[in-house]
């Protein structure tokens, strides 16, 4: 929430400002699960309200005409998609579960499931570690400073780029977890706090979700895709239209969980 008040902030400055989330497509389990379900339902809870007075920020500065909250936040999850083999055959049983792997080695889409911990701010600072990035994890105020944040490294780095000189490690480190992935590197993508890149992001994000729900196989440009989710100007969210379910599962995800 904080990173949407943030946002909002830099709206109401004129000041552009770009968030890129990073989350697994569900949490680790079965997705149609009750548990799953009620992790997916608050996701999507906390998902919507963030959208929202972002949405409400860009009206009261008067930019709705020329600005969307997905130019500001957005969400993304991470996937591969393979050629189809002939070697593996297909699991056939009758249960929900073995019918959702059956779809899945058919398909040959699979989940690359996010459990890293970290951060990059303006390509000058990084957490990462075993530390959720939440107020319990990093306040700091008990216990040694910590509260659960085993293994938290920081890396505070200032340093002067002089021309031709290297980039900072940091910006470096950065660019190499676009590279992988994107699959590209764009010019755009050395600023991404910039309207261009945020969008161009989206495109490449949009194009391979496209590709990995489509029934024929085609290669997807890196990994990075945009989380199954519509965002209307005024903040709304709603599932993509066409996939009220996520792709090889079979139980129906009404909005408000899959959102």
């Amino acid at each position: 929430m904080e990173l949407a008040l943030k946002i909002c902030s830099k709206i109401s400055a004129y000041e552009h400002f770009c968030v890129y989330i990073v989350i697994s497509m569900w949490p680790e389990g079965v997705p149609s699960s009750s548990a799953v379900q009620e992790i997916l339902f608050w996701q999507g809870q906390t998902m919507s309200m963030m959208y929202q007075i972002i949405g409400q920020a860009i009206n009261k500065a008067g930019l709705a005409d020329t600005h969307h909250p997905s130019d500001y936040l957005n969400f993304y999850c991470l996937r591969k998609r393979e050629s189809s083999s002939t070697e593996s055959p297909l699991q056939t049983c009758n249960s929900s579960e073995n019918r959702a792997l059956g779809l899945a080695q058919k398909y040959r889409r699979f989940m690359i499931y996010v459990h890293a911990k970290g951060m990059i701010v303006d390509d000058e600072y990084v957490l990462m570690g075993s530390a959720n990035i939440n107020q319990r994890s990093l306040d700091g105020s008990t216990f040694k400073g910590y509260r659960d944040c085993h293994g938290r490294l920081s890396a505070n780095i200032h340093m002067v780029r002089e021309e031709d000189s290297f980039p900072q490690p940091v910006y470096g480190y950065r660019m190499s977890l676009w590279a992988e992935h994107l699959g590209v590197l764009e010019n755009c993508f050395c600023q991404p706090e910039t309207l261009e890149c945020m969008r161009k992001v989206n495109s490449i994000a949009k194009t391979n979700w496209q590709i990995y729900a489509a029934k024929e196989y085609k290669e997807m440009t890196g990994h990075l895709m945009q989380y199954p989710i519509q965002v209307n100007k005024d903040g709304k969210v709603t599932t993509l239209p066409g996939h009220e379910c996520f792709p090889d599962i079979l139980k129906s995800l009404n909005h408000c969980t899959l959102c």
